[in-house]
This record gives structure tokens, C-alpha cells and sequence, in this order.
């Protein structure tokens, strides 16, 4: 598996984009007012290419108020049919943005927002990415290939397939 480090501002972000808009679903982990980590699944709204993204969060929700606290947030990707994972890591903060969250509303967020996108629970959570990282691995038959070619040769598999990191 292949790993790569992409820095924001250099031009390294298609790749991440394009993962991260196949995938949608992060998990998002923030830190709590006792220091604990607290991971929980967000629907990827947008990605822009000036590294940020965009979810919808409830105003008065524990990650709300986690973030209230601590602004730092860990993102993790993963499509383990592609052999794809993305990590990203950066600051985040609540905003209210009417005409944003009219232009990121879908009609499965009416579920969660029964006022659409004027519904005053609704906060937009914006995450500055700072570091991000992701992974591609080849199909099992390279991993295969290369695990056999580790045991004939005695040489470790070392790493296969893309990765990236951004810093």
C-alpha cells in the first residue's frame, strides 16, 4: 500500500478531492472538555480546493459544544472496496451562512432539519484541513504478487500501491 502526504497549497488536492467525494462519509473525531477523543459518522457536503470542507452540524449538539472547546478535529475516510483510505486532520468551526447552507442543502437533510435550511438547530461546520494523508492499494492480486515475491526472495513486502500525505 501506498502512502501519500499532500501539504495544502500545493497543488495536491485532486486526488483528495476525488477520494473523498467517492467516499461522503467520514468519521469525525473531536476531543471533549475532559480530553477524551469522541468519533462519530458526518456526511461530507463539500470539498473546496482551498482545503476546506463543509458538513452540516446541530448548533447545540455534543460535537458542537465539543468544538466550542477544542477546535482541533481528525477526519477518516475509507472505501475498503477501492483499497482507499484518507486521513486529514485540521480546525474547524461553526458557522451560520444562510446562503451556503441553502446551496449544500439536499432534501435527505430535511430528516435531521424539518425547517430546511433556515432551521435555526442547523450550523454549518467548516474544517480547515492543516494534514492529510491517504492510501491506495493495488487489487488483491498485486498485494498477492508482491506477498509471494516477499516469501521467494525473503525481502519483505515493503509498500504497494499510492499514498500521499499533505502537510
Amino acid at each position: 500500500m501506498m502512502r501519500r502526504m499532500l501539504q495544502p497549497g500545493a497543488g495536491d488536492f485532486a486526488k483528495l478531492s476525488e477520494l473523498i467525494r467517492d467516499i461522503r462519509i467520514a468519521l469525525l473525531t473531536s476531543v471533549d472538555a475532559e480530553g477524551r477523543f469522541h468519533t462519530r459518522p458526518v456526511e461530507t457536503l463539500e470539498f473546496e480546493g482551498n482545503a476546506v470542507l463543509w458538513f452540516f452540524t446541530d448548533r447545540e449538539s455534543p460535537k458542537a459544544n465539543e468544538l466550542r472547546h477544542d477546535i482541533r478535529v481528525s477526519l477518516g475516510y475509507a472505501d475498503p472496496s477501492k483499497h482507499a483510505y484518507v486521513a486529514v486532520s485540521g480546525t474547524a468551526a461553526l458557522i451560520r451562512d444562510a446562503d451556503k447552507a441553502r446551496k449544500l442543502w439536499t432534501v435527505e437533510q430535511r430528516a435531521y432539519y424539518p425547517d430546511g435550511p433556515q432551521d435555526p438547530r442547523l450550523a454549518l461546520l467548516r474544517v480547515r484541513i492543516e494534514r492529510a494523508e491517504y492510501w491506495i492499494a493495488p487489487g488483491r492480486l498485486s498485494y498477492l504478487l508482491a506477498a509471494g515475491r516477499a516469501a521467494l526472495t525473503g525481502v519483505p513486502v515493503s509498500v504497494v500501491g499510492e499514498n500521499k500525505k499533505l502537510e
